[in-house]
């Protein structure tokens, strides 16, 4: 076990590496820098200062260099749209993110596995009918346009929550408990959308998992043994089929991530995804590499945590 884990670490810090460098070079290579965005009313002396302060005059090469020289001692550099350091930026972006993105994981894993055994135990109803209908009606929504739908609903028709942002203009004036209530309620239309195009795969996936595992031997001798229904499927069963739900969710965590800019942007939630679409279109290079960073180490880390609950469900992956 420990030899695969240094194993798993090394392929992790493998893709972290390729995903800065394809990055890097990506944005880089785009058409405009970050210069060009400027009042338009700016001299080019002063655009080509700026160029050279950031180094942005240098051969590509040598910028890379650079960059990874600063990395290396654990800086990300300076983001020219917010003129401040990328990691202080990131630093306040992330938790935020991880908020939107962890609650929607466990609602969305949480729902979609009781509503898949619920249809495997009763295949061929009209319960397993009707939800497979819904699911895969929310599952064919790309994520945008389900987050528009809800806010539409929800925000503009029937005025229920708020439109966009984390919390409202007078946040600063209320009580304790007033804050709680009103960040409550900015979390849940992007967590409600996020949750929608979700849990459809998840469903499926466990439907599937269960199906095979009812007709196993070990189940019908619980039966036989007198065991209740309830705990043959919840306790005996379901444990089996969470082992493939398990490797599931690794697979899962680059969209949950892609999925939360889309999210973040409808809902204007101020989270990892929106500063990155932000930082992609005003090519600021150093804060597009470390949003591609960071996000690439959370989905090595939630791939790897993913691989230790396997090894811990399933006992043959440890030899």
């Amino acid at each position: 076990m420990r030899r695969q884990l240094v194993a798993r670490l090394g392929q992790s810090l493998i893709v972290v590496v390729l995903v800065a460098t394809i990055s890097f070079f990506v944005i880089h290579l785009a058409p405009g820098d970050p210069f060009s965005y400027l009042a338009e009313d700016v001299p080019v002396a002063v655009r080509d200062h700026w160029r050279q302060v950031y180094g942005a005059d240098q051969p590509l090469a040598e910028q890379f260099r650079r960059y990874v020289v600063a990395v290396l001692h654990g800086e990300f550099g300076r983001s020219i749209s917010r003129k401040a350091d990328v990691a202080d930026v990131i630093a306040e972006a992330l938790p935020r993110t991880l908020l939107l993105v962890g609650l929607a994981l466990v609602l969305s894993f949480s729902i979609g596995m009781a509503v898949g055994v619920l249809q495997a135990t009763r295949r061929g109803t009209w319960f397993d009918r009707l939800t497979t209908n819904v699911l895969v009606f929310f599952y064919s929504l790309p994520d945008f346009w389900a987050a528009l739908m809800v806010l539409f609903l929800f925000a503009h028709r029937w005025r229920l929550f708020p439109t966009a942002g984390m919390t409202d203009l007078l946040y600063e004036d209320m009580p304790p408990w007033g804050q709680f209530v009103d960040r409550l309620k900015h979390l849940v239309l992007p967590l409600v959308a996020f949750t929608l195009v979700t849990v459809a795969s998840i469903a499926r996936y466990q439907r599937a998992a269960m199906l095979e595992i009812l007709p196993s031997d070990y189940v019908r001798t619980a039966r036989a043994k007198g065991v209740s229904e309830r705990a043959v499927v919840w306790r005996h069963a379901l444990r089996t089929a969470l082992t493939p739900m398990v490797t599931i969710l690794g697979l899962m965590l680059p969209a949950y991530l892609s999925g939360a800019v889309f999210i973040e942007k409808v809902f204007a939630w101020p989270g990892l995804g929106s500063l990155a679409a932000e930082a992609i279109t005003k090519r600021d290079y150093y804060l597009v590499t470390g949003t591609m960073i960071v996000g690439s180490i959370m989905v090595v880390v939630g791939n790897l945590m993913a691989d230790l609950l396997h090894m811990a469900l399933d006992p043959r992956v440890r030899e």
